[in-house]
């Protein structure tokens, strides 16, 4: 039952497929962008997991809308229009050679337009140092099915905790959405006061997207699935902004979590989660310790914004 729930998900064996769908979720992150009105803190143009992958949810098309979803059961793209019209995107190929991020975004667009939807992207990438426009990318081309499964498997069990752990908390929160920019999955608290502005500085996004997304002082939470450079391996991460006095010295759970002074965020390897007596658990206290950490040292008024964990069917005490 583990196994199903928190699969194996080293990064070295997947890392090709990886980038790959990282900027396939660019591509239709960007497009969802381009219709959205903007919502605090960029949660406009973020994607959500479904009961088969990720999916944009409805964007607006003038009289009717459209949704974008990444099928990772079938292994398909599918973009459906509130009028009933669809169209499929095959992710994988027949072709050895497989599909490149040039070719995704070509095809995505093709069956945009024979959808009647008209929409125009910015094409360089967000957030990645070095990178290629989408419509010259012939270099990502890796899909691995098995893989991007399992992966579609801990994004499922993440959300489910990371729901369970929004329910503790009245103040302003975000949902829990997975950002394509860092292809990460996350949920954020706020105390409800303004931060210091953001210094920016962010690989291939404006500065004043990153100081909009920090005007308030937050405490966010989340996985990733790791990247080349320091976590070179799936993690769960946790960080304040600000950083108050004293955060990268706090004593948090479990064990095996530690804080990464180049990321600034406290760290706790997936298999560490994947391997405990009870995996959810070990990520709820992670959740939480961290959270305590970044609230007591701030002193957020924590009576005014803290609540009991929701359970099914029962309203909250008031």
């Amino acid at each position: 039952m583990t196994e199903a729930r928190w699969p194996e998900l080293p990064l070295i064996g997947w890392a090709p497929t990886a980038a790959t769908l990282h900027l396939w979720t660019q591509v239709i992150g960007k497009i969802r962008l381009s219709r959205t009105p903007w919502l605090n803190h960029s949660w406009h143009v973020t994607l959500y997991v479904s009961a088969r992958g990720l999916t944009t949810g409805p964007i607006p098309d003038g009289d009717r809308s459209f949704q974008i979803d990444f099928d990772f059961i079938d292994h398909v793209l599918a973009i459906r229009t509130s009028d009933g019209q669809e169209r499929r995107l095959v992710l994988t190929s027949a072709d050895s050679r497989g599909m490149t991020v040039a070719r995704f975004y070509g095809e995505t667009f093709a069956a945009l337009r024979e959808l009647g939807i008209d929409v125009t992207i910015n094409t360089m990438p967000c957030e990645l140092p070095e990178c290629i426009a989408f419509e010259k990318d012939v270099i990502h081309r890796t899909y691995d099915a098995e893989a991007v499964g399992r992966f579609f498997r801990v994004l499922v069990s993440v959300n489910d905790v990371l729901s369970r752990f929004r329910t503790g908390f009245i103040g302003k929160t975000s949902p829990v959405h997975f950002f394509w920019g860092s292809f990460d999955l996350a949920v954020t608290r706020f105390s409800g006061r303004t931060a210091p502005r953001h210094p920016g500085g962010i690989p291939h996004l404006p500065n004043s997207v990153a100081q909009e997304a920090y005007s308030h002082e937050v405490s966010s939470a989340g996985f990733w699935p790791g990247s080349p450079g320091p976590v070179n391996f799936p993690a769960f991460y946790s960080y304040a902004y600000p950083a108050p006095p004293g955060f990268a010295e706090a004593k948090v759970k479990p064990d095996k979590a530690f804080y990464s002074k180049i990321l600034g965020e406290f760290i706790l390897p997936y298999d560490a989660v994947r391997l405990a007596d009870d995996p959810d658990a070990a990520l709820m206290e992670f959740l939480q310790s961290t959270y305590d950490a970044a609230a007591d040292l701030a002193k957020w008024d924590r009576k005014a914004l803290e609540c009991a964990v929701g359970e099914t069917g029962k309203a909250r005490a008031v």
